[in-house]
């Protein structure tokens, strides 16, 4: 049987199964069979044309996998046969500040994706998965008091590096079932945005010293920034990585960060140097991810994106 990869046709629930032929390895690149693939919201995103940054459509999903190297270029000496390896998000951000040509190397995005048996990548977009963590896990892929918003992978990973790091973290939830899993995972105060939809002072209030939060992972965008300047301390941090929510109300402006005498960056995947870094951190500290108990077959792809649409995942 030939190898399989999908592409969307027209959205997610119309992913459309191809047969495609083993890629050729070229003497800087690596073929890696993959194993394992997860889910982003920007791969629902990309599919439903409101994703904002650089893309080609249509495309292999999937800009995190996992997977054994099967065969490597001649000039290749990082890697060899058998090693177990993930996607570096932009292939060509190596280290440093990003540029605009390596923002638009998106895996899954400008660059075909994980969603398929093979792949093939430079060895300079791919590095070596944590020793300590099953291929599952690795596809996954100091001391302030940090906020988290909800319970996705992003904001999951950012409180278990916090927590690592030794820092105090908040979060925000939707619901009753996942504020014991956030405060089971090391949350001091978890606050429920659906019954408390003016969470941001309630936050600032929770910090020590009632001085507000030193880092925001700020998922939501327009429907959470208006909060997020309530709770941030002077100094601050909102560090922009996300557009889930949507709102009616009037938009803070330029002026409410200076009054709040904060910073507001946006912020994109880091650099293979810092993926490297990332991958020690995750051996030193023997972090594990936090993974959904519901794992599909390559074969239900479908219903993995149906099941993220739904939001039945239990995170």
């Amino acid at each position: 049987m030939p190898p399989q990869g999908y592409r969307p046709d027209a959205d997610f629930g119309g992913l459309v199964l191809e047969d495609s032929v083993v890629p050729s390895v070229g003497e800087n690149e690596v073929l890696v069979k993959f194993e394992a693939s997860s889910r982003n919201y920007r791969d629902l995103a990309i599919a439903k044309g409101t994703f904002p940054f650089a893309h080609k459509y249509p495309t292999v999903p999937n800009s995190d996998g996992a997977g054994e190297v099967v065969k490597v270029g001649s000039k290749v000496t990082e890697f060899q046969k058998g090693d177990t390896v993930i996607t570096l998000f932009n292939q060509a951000h190596q280290h440093g500040d990003i540029g605009s040509y390596a923002a638009s190397t998106g895996v899954g995005g400008t660059i075909d994706g994980a969603l398929g048996q093979f792949g093939v990548y430079p060895g300079t977009g791919l590095v070596k998965a944590s020793s300590n963590l099953s291929v599952i896990e690795a596809s996954i892929l100091p001391c302030q008091t940090i906020l988290i918003q909800g319970t996705g992978g992003i904001s999951l990973f950012g409180l278990r590096f916090a927590k690592a790091a030794g820092c105090m973290v908040i979060a925000t939830t939707s619901s009753a079932a996942k504020e014991k899993i956030l405060h089971d995972l090391g949350a001091g105060h978890v606050v429920n945005y659906k019954t408390t939809p003016e969470w941001g002072s309630i936050v600032h209030e929770l910090t020590p010293q009632k001085q507000g939060i030193g880092h925001i992972i700020e998922i939501g965008g327009l429907g959470t920034f208006e909060q997020s300047l309530k709770c941030i301390k002077m100094d601050g941090v909102i560090n922009v990585i996300g557009f889930l929510g949507s709102t009616d109300r009037p938009q803070p402006t330029l002026l409410d960060a200076l009054s709040h005498i904060c910073t507001v960056r946006g912020v994109y995947a880091g650099s293979r140097a810092l993926l490297k870094d990332m991958v020690h951190a995750i051996e030193t500290t023997n972090l594990k991810p936090v993974v959904d108990e519901k794992v599909f077959e390559f074969a239900d792809t479908k219903k993995a994106f149906q099941y993220m649409v739904q939001q039945d995942a239990r995170f």
